[in-house]
């Protein structure tokens, strides 16, 4: 794993040399500009199973629902800003605006900070529908699910949401539910993994991350609220509280409040912000040209589920569904490690990133990866079926199909863990 760090480091110390001479060509719009705080999608296709294959088993890795403000840390540094520019003077309408929003944050989140919310709530009920309804075959009158979640209690909270939709929908299933840090091994391996503890310590990500940041984070909007007579400190000043303003602004849909995004960034200001916040999340959650590290902190992750899988298959295991709930620095790793598509990019040019690898796609509030088990029904031959957000993917890269033998996907997913996991 060190050596990953050090070839990084010799790649970080030519990126001058590396930078990509292409603008970029799309411009996202706002919601897609909230990024991996946007709420889940609320249009999803209809699924069906070819005639001659019956689902049997599902095994659900899923993110906490939309939630208020992770904490009071970026909302209490902007509102300190803004009233120093109301101490001062320079403060403009907007930022009296602005002032009178982070207030109202405060307020609304007061002992609610990380805490999911209704529409977190909504989003899970939603999917666990969704759920049951297309796989009828696998929710028979009586079934044992097993759940477990992080001991965040937005995970935790999200996994009671989803289980509890689904009795509604049938009382004679059967639940058993876990929560706490004995499912950190699975949910949180970036709290407990030595190597990638390591990995964020030793800053190895930072340099292509900061000359990119300096480069590209514009200042403009945060002067247009704090006044052209701010007392700025430096340019480091000003870079680090235009991406504060960024992520008060953009997490304000998933705490169902609405969308101010145009209000405060012109079009080309809220891509370039998020831009800088993609290419963060990134560098530390996802597979890269400076260290595989955060991806492969899902090795444990793409085992159980393998594991659990034979065992459905084998009559061992006697669950029809395992569901786990955890976050995005749960299914950044995992989609990186099993390279699926949209969510897998390696590239020495780090102003390409935003083009090949979207947080927004990734990994919205209340992504969920899902494995679904099937049967044929004439040879009894097992295929699997995965689904990103509940659209069917291609698991193995090349080849196009969406239900791919067990076999093939099992040696697949087996060659995606890293040797010293197994």
């Amino acid at each position: 794993m060190k050596k990953t760090i050090i070839l990084s480091a010799l790649c970080i110390l030519v990126l001058p040399a590396l930078k990509a001479a292409l603008p970029q060509t799309e411009l996202y719009n706002a919601q897609q500009c909230e990024g991996s705080l946007t709420p889940y999608p609320t249009e999803i296709a209809s699924f069906e199973y070819p005639d001659t294959l019956t689902p049997r088993y599902i095994s659900h890795v899923g993110r906490h629902g939309s939630r208020y403000p992770a904490s009071a840390t970026y909302t209490k540094k902007l509102s300190e800003a803004l009233e120093k520019a109301a101490s001062t003077g320079s403060i403009t309408k907007l930022g009296k605006e602005l002032l009178a929003l982070t207030n109202k944050i405060a307020q609304i989140s007061q002992n609610r900070w990380g805490a999911l919310d209704s529409l977190g709530m909504a989003e899970q009920r939603a999917i666990a529908t969704r759920m049951v309804k297309t796989n009828p075959e696998v929710f028979t009158h009586g079934a044992k699910i097993n759940a477990l979640s992080s001991y965040s209690p937005r995970s935790m909270m999200s996994m009671y949401s989803f289980v509890h939709q689904m009795d509604r929908l049938d009382n004679t299933l059967e639940f058993t539910t876990t929560t706490g840090r004995q499912n950190s091994y699975l949910m949180r391996p970036f709290d407990v993994d030595d190597e990638y503890t390591e990995f964020i310590k030793s800053n190895a990500w930072k340099p292509a991350y900061d000359e990119y940041f300096e480069e590209v984070c514009p200042t403009s909007a945060i002067k247009r609220v704090l006044g052209a007579d701010y007392p700025f400190n430096d340019k480091h000043e000003e870079q680090d509280l235009a991406i504060t303003e960024y992520y008060v602004i953009a997490g304000l849909q998933a705490m169902e409040l609405p969308s101010e995004m145009s209000k405060y960034f012109t079009a080309e200001e809220m891509n370039a912000l998020w831009s800088c916040f993609n290419l963060r999340q990134y560098l530390q959650r996802s597979s890269s040209t400076v260290s595989t590290t955060p991806a492969d902190i899902a090795a444990a992750l793409v085992l159980d589920i393998i594991t659990r899988a034979d065992q459905a298959i084998e009559g061992v295991n006697p669950v029809v569904a395992d569901l786990r709930f955890g976050h995005a620095e749960t299914i950044f790793p995992l989609v990186a490690l099993l390279r699926l598509p949209g969510c897998y990019y390696l590239t020495n040019y780090f102003d390409t990133v935003n083009r090949n690898w979207k947080d927004f796609f990734v990994s919205p509030m209340a992504t969920n990866i899902q494995f679904v088990l099937l049967q044929h029904k004439t040879n009894d031959r097992w295929y699997v079926c995965v689904k990103h957000n509940e659209k069917a993917v291609s698991l193995i890269p090349g080849n196009n199909n969406i239900f791919i033998p067990w076999g093939e996907a099992r040696r697949y997913m087996m060659n995606c863990v890293p040797l010293f996991a197994q």
